[in-house]
């Protein structure tokens, strides 16, 4: 008996590989298989499926290129008691997505899809920046900033006016987006350490465990003024309370301060008000960097007032939303000015202003893992750190702690 071929239609094969080509660096970083030549292939065919596939290929691509890159979101959820809620929200950014790429579909136009592809750079569903389609070349032979990301959109788009071999003609115009060296500013002659830590978020936050997580925290102090660093900086709320509320801890943290000075995370309350800071510990003196840019659905919910007060009573158990500074902090610290981050915020280009040279950031990843959130996230601090020729000194509990340039 002779069995029949399968063939699958087009909208079911066509938009997962163009998902797949849209995502596989995320992949490929994650399991320490990057390979520049790889990702700038797979990253010029998902364009090119992109601009030229059917028009209902376009929003079911979006959903999988959603789910691919953002599926971890809601494991955040585990820990507000919404497990149930975990694969709700990872299909609700599908859907969103779908919506984001599926805009292009309105057209068959290629010409006019890379304009529309183009616009979507600037454009951040409910204020989350961490869909930026440029970031596919991060790690590739093309270069990722705005001119070359519209010259690459252009040469694949142009194709469709060409026939035989000649469709090659146009593709010549992306030599011009070649780029494979990046400037590196000067380290600062400082010896830093960059405290990795890998406490689960389920027990980073019991009353039973502070003591322990906190003297952890002290030893690891200890032990870098015994190595001689010049500078410890420890990850986003290391210390897992509210600083100004505990004057012993806060009064050994100066002391130990006059041999090193430390930069840790921890919360702040002031005028019944609640942030999420830095704590800049040098020569006996505090300094206080409060966030600037809050996690939209994370530490603030981006919603209409109505229903952010029935979302934060009904599904966050009444947790008011942390406050933010008007501006960002810097550190001075010998000598050597560093821009305070707190883990979103390295990953927002507003945090890398002309005068940035160095950053020190701060991340707990524990909401995600096991995940490649850590891996986008370094991968986003990347482009902003090369865009901004700046160097990022990133300290993170549950994956992410380096230098990233």
């Amino acid at each position: 008996m002779k069995i029949s071929s399968i063939h699958l239609p087009t909208y079911v094969y066509l938009p997962l590989l163009i998902a797949v080509g849209f995502s596989a660096f995320i992949y490929w970083e994650y399991f320490g298989l990057t390979s520049p030549l790889i990702n700038t292939l797979f990253g010029l065919g998902a364009l090119y499926g992109m601009l030229h596939a059917p028009k209902r290929v376009l929003p079911i691509a979006g959903f999988w290129i959603g789910l691919f890159w953002c599926y971890w979101i809601g494991f955040s959820f585990e820990f507000y008691n919404l497990s149930w809620a975990i694969g709700l929200v990872s299909l609700g950014f599908g859907f969103v997505y779908a919506l984001y790429y599926g805009v292009m579909g309105l057209t068959s136009n290629p010409l006019i899809r890379a304009a529309i592809l183009f616009g979507l750079t600037y454009v951040w569903p409910m204020d989350f920046n961490w869909m930026q389609p440029e970031l596919i070349f991060v790690n590739s032979y093309l270069g990722f900033s705005k001119w070359q990301f519209a010259l690459i959109l252009f040469a694949l788009a142009s194709t469709a006016w060409f026939s035989t071999f000649k469709k090659l003609f146009p593709l010549l115009l992306i030599l011009f987006a070649v780029q494979t060296h990046y400037p590196k500013p000067p380290i600062p002659q400082l010896k830093i350490k960059l405290v990795s830590t890998d406490i689960p978020q389920d027990i980073k936050w019991e009353e039973s465990q502070q003591y322990r997580l906190n003297t952890d925290n002290l030893y690891a102090i200890q032990d870098a003024i015994r190595e001689k660093y010049d500078l410890i900086v420890l990850p986003e709320a290391s210390f897992a309370l509210f600083m100004n509320h505990h004057p012993h801890l806060t009064a050994y943290l100066q002391k130990l301060s006059y041999q090193i000075p430390i930069v840790t995370g921890a919360l702040y309350e002031e005028n019944g008000l609640n942030y999420n800071v830095s704590y800049l510990f040098q020569n006996g003196h505090i300094t206080v960097a409060k966030k600037t840019i809050l996690v939209p659905f994370g530490e603030y919910i981006p919603l209409p007032a109505f229903i952010k007060e029935w979302v934060d009573r009904v599904i966050f158990g009444g947790a008011s939303d942390f406050v933010t500074a008007d501006k960002p902090t810097d550190f001075i610290i010998h000598g050597v000015k560093f821009r305070n981050a707190i883990c979103y915020e390295a990953t927002r280009k507003e945090l890398y202003t002309p005068d940035v040279r160095y950053m020190i950031a701060m991340s707990n990843n524990g909401w995600f893992t096991p995940s490649i959130e850590p891996t986008l996230q370094k991968l986003l601090i990347q482009f902003y750190a090369r865009q901004n020729n700046t160097v990022v000194f990133h300290s993170a509990n549950s994956g992410g702690t380096g230098i990233v340039y």
